[in-house]
């Protein structure tokens, strides 16, 4: 978060000159207002609404990189916040009457920055909808950031009993089929090349496998070197068979090594379930044992 605010810091920088200049501009053309003359009503709403402000550009500083959307934001939010902090320091400072540009500054900079921050919002709405169509695969219709793994950017553990009961639900008495994977020899793989090097690993062999997965099918990473693929309408027969393609087209993916540049070719072993009626609970463990069945077949750990 920290390191994508510094990428912003002439916003950072060009507010708090503005915050400032307001302090002392205000401070020099008027005189403090007794304690018993202060509304603290007012204090609190209004101030409060400048901080809440300067937290959600915080939250956008520390999000977004550079670009337009991020300007129209900032600079929208950062309007919307100069007012409010201005009406906060008049509860302080008593400015007079002849200090025409106070009331003027205090009306022209919130509707400008509520158009702003519109206009923003509408070029935030176009972003997202192209977002949404690269993250369709990851997260078919459902987003949710909670469930998302930090090493393969993909669902997590968490998520697999709530997405195949809404897979399932959606999807009716349609065929269910359920892919287990397992990266065979990994531990061995973490212990020669560093753990770093294995979180890598995952993460691009998670993306490969988006590549060679349909539209409509999810990918979870169930454990350590474990993924599940879930996979709608679709029979036995065919996961099967998509289950072989994924498996061949594993066995040509060339993972480059960070430190040496040299190629690692994986293997995995993989286990197959299908829905029968309506139960969905019982998939996982049908295609652990099936997983289970395949590796001590091939005598890998």
């Amino acid at each position: 978060m920290f390191s994508t605010i510094l990428l912003h810091k002439r916003k950072v920088v060009l507010l708090s000159v503005i915050l400032l200049s307001c302090v002392l501009v205000t401070a020099w053309v008027g005189d403090a207002k007794y304690w018993h003359e202060i509304d603290w009503v007012d204090v609190i709403g209004e101030g409060g609404s400048a901080c809440a402000m300067a937290i959600w550009i915080v939250f956008i500083l520390g999000s977004r990189p550079k670009g337009r959307v991020t300007d129209l934001l900032t600079l929208g939010l950062g309007a919307m916040m100069v007012a409010f902090w201005q009406d906060a320091l008049d509860e302080f400072i008593r400015i007079p009457a002849e200090q025409w540009w106070e009331q003027w500054f205090e009306s022209v900079a919130m509707p400008v920055g509520i158009s702003i921050l519109t206009y923003g919002l509408y070029h935030w709405y176009q972003e997202q909808l192209v977002v949404n169509d690269i993250l369709k695969k990851r997260e078919q219709f459902f987003r949710e950031h909670l469930w998302l793994d930090n090493i393969t950017h993909v669902n997590r553990v968490d998520s697999l009993n709530q997405q195949l009961q809404r897979i399932g639900h959606e999807h009716g008495e349609s065929e269910l089929s359920l892919i287990m994977m397992d990266v065979d020899k990994f531990s061995m793989f973490n212990r020669i090349h560093g753990k770093q090097e294995g979180d890598r690993f995952l993460f691009q062999l998670a993306e490969f496998l988006q590549l060679n997965m349909r539209d409509n099918d999810l990918l979870i990473r169930y454990a350590a070197d474990r993924f599940i693929i879930i996979l709608p309408h679709t029979d036995y027969m065919s996961a099967l068979s998509m289950a072989y393609e994924i498996q061949d087209a594993i066995a040509h993916f060339y993972y480059r090594l960070k430190k040496t540049g040299h190629s690692y070719v994986p293997s995995v072993s993989l286990g197959i379930a299908t829905r029968k009626g309506d139960e969905v609970s019982n998939l996982v463990e049908s295609a652990n044992q099936e997983l289970s069945l395949a590796k001590q077949k091939r005598k890998v750990a």
